[in-house]
């Protein structure tokens, strides 16, 4: 409870959590550890410790706020590009789809509402871990599909993309969506067959990706 406690306010680093509690740091890292695997703490971006999904889920009204002001955004992406659009949020170390706008017919890409995908693959992994410390890109980066330059691309154009890496056929682009402090609140994509969107998804439909998540970041 008193991990809990120093964590409700703000994201906090390990020794401003063993600074509140007075908990020696082994013990607090071994707490924090065994609350995030039952999803009541979470890492933000940049590695800090905050209030995992399990207890945000009491906290509706901000993320239920957030897919008010996502969805007719959202329909206007899906409309102008004929693609499936997703909207994902940060799960520990996962990233999960918490809204979609799908074409009524036609061959599409369908990702499910509360499908957790891994950050290891994908045009909005890369979104994630480009917003994310140094030590989670350490952590995932062996791992995944893509590279450390790659991430700096994300980085600087505020875009990402891929090309069959999280499964044969699709292809994505995403973009971030920023709070009014800068900070990545979740990650916007359009996603459908490789061959609508090859050899350059960002080039198919990046300038209006990108509209798009300015426009939903100055919404919330």
């Amino acid at each position: 409870m008193a991990i809990l406690n120093a964590v409700a306010e703000e994201p906090v680093s390990l020794n401003e959590i063993c600074e509140a509690t007075g908990l020696p740091r082994a013990t607090t890292h071994r707490l924090a550890t065994a609350l995030e695997t039952h999803r009541l703490l979470a890492r933000s971006p940049e590695g800090k410790w905050t209030i995992g999904p399990w207890l945000s889920s009491f906290s509706a009204p901000d993320h239920a706020r957030l897919i008010d002001v996502a969805s007719p955004i959202m329909a206007e992406l899906m409309q102008t590009t004929g693609e499936s659009v997703q909207l994902y949020q940060l799960t520990g170390s996962t990233r999960t789809c918490v809204a979609v706008q799908e074409p009524a017919s036609g061959l599409h890409n369908a990702v499910p509402v509360g499908s957790r995908l891994p950050l290891s693959s994908g045009s909005a992994a890369k979104v994630f871990l480009a917003h994310a410390s140094a030590d989670i890109q350490a952590e995932i980066l062996p791992e995944a599909s893509f590279t450390g330059e790659e991430l700096e691309q994300v980085g600087a154009t505020g875009l990402a993309e891929s090309l069959e890496e999280r499964e044969v056929g699709l292809g994505s682009l995403s973009a971030p969506v920023l709070d009014g402090s800068g900070h990545l609140v979740a990650v916007l994509s359009v996603s459908g067959p490789s061959q609508r969107l090859a050899p350059s998804p960002v080039d198919v439909w990046g300038k209006e990706l990108a509209a798009a998540a300015e426009t939903l970041s100055q919404a919330i």
